[in-house]
């Protein structure tokens, strides 16, 4: 066997362990696209939502914004969750005064805290929002934070609405839920902006929205120091210490996060405020209205409801272009399926 013979075998192995080792095509590689915002409807509610934050987080994009400097505003009842037929945290008080009664036989002489501890809505309605305050004054304070926070925990865990029966947490809105993921994902904090009381949502937030308490802002009872076995601990006292509402939810997110949020959501007058001040954020901002107008699978409500009322929120959204979000035609689903 020749030697030249030898060498073009060898030439010829060669040759086919080249080839077999080539690859075939180039192969994408890269991470698969995640979808957001699945259970919006498509349109333009939906695209400006997605346009906002592509603006706002592409380098390069004229309308960027640093990480450390997107923030996310939300309202929490009528926003986040559902709020009718009255607010969520209204029906734990009146659980709060049927599970108190005992302990309290003078509420049985008092016209308004009898017809809480009796389930007398209507009748309870009628004292208006200085009757509501003193049913949470009597079932908010005098008890420590770490107590109060489990009553709450204990409530939302067992707690369901009347019509839907869904535990309260279940009655979330799912297109929000997403909407806090998307902006979680493109690095903006996110933050509720509620008239809630801050010591019933810190509780829950985490679990059911993703927002830890220090990212809770609402209103608040006053409340004092003490020393329990040598242990300190605060308690709730009797007294506003601060309403975070209307005019009042600009100054709580000054005080509480220093910084314009570059986007803020809300569904009702109450929230008027807090979008106008995001609109006067410098450079691009993104204010939205959530519009109740599913009478079948929610309610259907706004300039004459007195529960979640928006009236003045939506002549400011038509004047000055804010998305408005119809919620029968832009959400495919409202809450998350079990």
């Amino acid at each position: 066997m020749g030697k030249q013979f030898i060498q073009k075998i060898w030439l010829g192995i060669l040759l086919l362990a080249v080839a077999c080792s080539a690859p075939e095509e180039v192969k994408d590689v890269s991470e698969p696209q995640i979808e957001y915002l699945v259970s919006w409807n498509e349109g333009p509610n939906k695209q400006s939502i997605i346009d906002f934050v592509k603006a706002t987080t592409t380098p390069g994009s004229p309308d960027f914004v640093a990480p450390e400097d997107r923030i996310a505003t939300f309202d929490n009842d009528g926003t986040l969750w559902s709020e009718q037929p009255y607010y969520f945290q209204l029906q734990f008080a009146i659980d709060r005064v049927k599970s108190m009664a005992a302990d309290h036989p003078e509420w049985r002489d008092d016209e308004l805290m009898n017809a809480a501890a009796m389930g007398d809505i209507e009748k309870l309605m009628s004292f208006g929002e200085e009757g509501l305050l003193k049913i949470v004054m009597a079932t908010h304070s005098g008890i420590s934070e770490e107590d109060f926070a489990k009553e709450v925990t204990d409530w939302i865990n067992t707690a369901r609405h009347p019509k839907t029966n869904l535990l309260y947490k279940e009655m979330v809105f799912q297109p929000m839920l997403e909407v806090l993921e998307y902006f979680r994902a493109h690095d903006f904090k996110t933050f509720i902006v509620s008239g809630g009381g801050i010591d019933f949502m810190r509780p829950w937030t985490k679990e059911v929205y993703g927002i830890p308490s220090e990212q809770v802002i609402g209103s608040s009872l006053k409340a004092k120091f003490e020393l329990v076995d040598g242990k300190g601990q605060v308690i709730k006292t009797d007294g506003l210490n601060f309403i975070d509402d209307k005019e009042g939810k600009p100054v709580a997110i000054h005080q509480h996060i220093g910084k314009r949020p570059n986007a803020a959501f809300g569904n009702s007058d109450g929230d008027l405020a807090m979008l106008q001040y995001s609109f006067g954020t410098s450079g691009k901002s993104l204010q939205v209205y959530i519009h109740h107008t599913d009478g079948d699978r929610e309610w259907a409500y706004d300039r004459e409801s007195p529960i979640g009322r928006l009236n003045k929120g939506l002549d400011e959204a038509a004047a000055n272009g804010w998305t408005v979000v119809d919620m029968k035609s832009d959400w495919a689903t409202i809450y998350p399926k079990n």
